[in-house]
């Protein structure tokens, strides 16, 4: 198979782009938050757990704890009570707790708009990072790279890699900048609908002409 230049990598790219938003108009995480705060502890939450699950806790959790001091200050045992149903909530307590006392001795009980000074609470990675700077302040700094946008970036030939960096790194070469953040969303719920993990729904997908995987899974799964 000939390589694709990169002209054409980007031109198809933005034909991607274009064609999701027609299905999704608003690319917004499903994520329900109210502060740049509460998308930090919600995004940490969703680690190996479904939004849904998330947007059911959280609303008890930031009554109960409204605050980075609150959650700097809380018992870790009675975080993890309050997370349980998320999973991961020993390690999830964790974090929240290492960010949130970074968030109140370092940057004065706000959450810093830097890739640099997020990456610096502990607990946080660059997904994390990503999802709080483009869903809370609007900035581009990076692509959030889940499970999902992962298999579809491979699926439609937009990336060869297999770590979430490296393909973070492909994505942000190829996606125009300020699409970044919308990107990610688009893959998301694009991945949640139609083009599934287990058996993807390539007839009714609006991508079939611009996915170099269509033509083997229309074989496998729906000849």
């Amino acid at each position: 198979m000939k390589r694709e230049s990169r002209t054409s990598l980007k031109r198809r790219t933005r034909t991607i782009i274009a064609r999701l938003r027609k299905v999704y108009p608003t690319p917004k995480t499903a994520l329900k938050f109210e502060n740049p705060f509460q998308l930090l502890v919600s995004t940490i939450l969703s680690a190996q757990c479904t939004d849904a699950r998330v947007n059911m806790v959280t609303p008890g959790l930031f009554r109960k704890f409204p605050t980075p001091q609150h959650f700097a200050t809380v018992d870790q045992k009675e975080l993890e009570h309050e997370i349980r149903s998320t999973g991961f909530f020993r390690n999830k307590a964790k974090n929240i707790k290492a960010a949130a006392t970074s968030i109140v001795e370092k940057f004065g009980g706000e959450v810093p708009r830097t890739m640099e000074e997020l990456l610096e609470l502990g607990g946080v990675g660059r997904k994390t990072a990503n999802c709080v700077l483009g869903g809370a302040f609007g900035i581009n700094e990076g692509v959030v790279v889940d499970t999902h946008v992962e298999r579809l970036s491979q699926r439609l030939g937009l990336t060869k890699q297999a770590t979430a960096e490296k393909i973070e790194r492909d994505l942000m070469e190829t996606v125009p900048r300020e699409e970044w953040y919308d990107f990610s969303n688009l893959l998301i719920l694009h991945g949640r609908n139609v083009c599934l993990a287990r058996k993807p729904l390539c007839p009714e997908c609006i991508l079939r002409r611009q996915c170099p995987s269509a033509e083997g899974f229309m074989r496998k799964f729906h000849s």
